[in-house]
């Protein structure tokens, strides 16, 4: 994709994504032979336009500002273009709203797993303890305490790191999906 792709900001409006192509055809991958409202974005131009809007405020609304070349002849390609950038960022959060439930989930059962085995190892390690003191008793009893902790590590990192990059994607997605689109001549 032969693009450029810049944020615009003026005193006190929001902030603009300029993306200045050749042609409309270089948003759209090239590969989806779906109608034009339901067509996916090209990789290139997605990670363009969504690597922008991550650098902004959160809080602050978008403009993304598409300036082309060469202008189709067609005023309702321009009408179906918004649409279909539309639809592309409503469907990108519906994904990643899928990816974040089932992360939970999976989430949910590592807890429970981990649960169990932390449960059984320190119980194991309790009775490890019973049978008196010994370098071999010692250590294999702190190795089924550290086993049971590594067992939690998985359920901790969902629950305390993974889940806040699939959130920050959904946002950034759903504020794109409800961006002012303009679409006009290159100057």
């Amino acid at each position: 994709m032969e693009a450029t792709a810049e944020v615009v900001r003026h005193h006190h409006s929001p902030p603009v994504i300029e993306v200045r192509l050749r042609d409309l055809r270089q948003l759209f991958n090239t590969l989806d032979a779906t109608p034009f409202p339901e067509r996916d974005l090209d990789a290139d131009a997605e990670e363009f336009i969504v690597g922008w809007a991550l650098d902004l405020p959160a809080d602050a609304p978008l403009t993304l500002r598409i300036q082309v070349v060469e202008m189709p002849d067609d005023p309702a390609r321009l009408v179906d273009t918004e649409q279909a950038i539309r639809h592309y960022f409503d469907y990108r959060t519906a994904v990643i709203n899928r990816q974040f439930r089932q992360m939970l989930s999976r989430g949910r059962l590592s807890l429970i797993i981990g649960l169990t085995c932390l449960t059984l190892s320190v119980t194991a390690a309790e009775l490890m303890a019973q049978f008196g003191p010994g370098t071999l008793h010692d250590i294999i009893r702190e190795s089924l305490i550290i086993g049971g902790w590594v067992a939690m590590w998985r359920p901790l990192e969902i629950f305390l790191y993974d889940w806040w990059p699939l959130r920050h994607q959904r946002r950034v997605c759903e504020r794109l999906a409800q961006a002012t689109i303009e679409i006009g001549a290159s100057k």
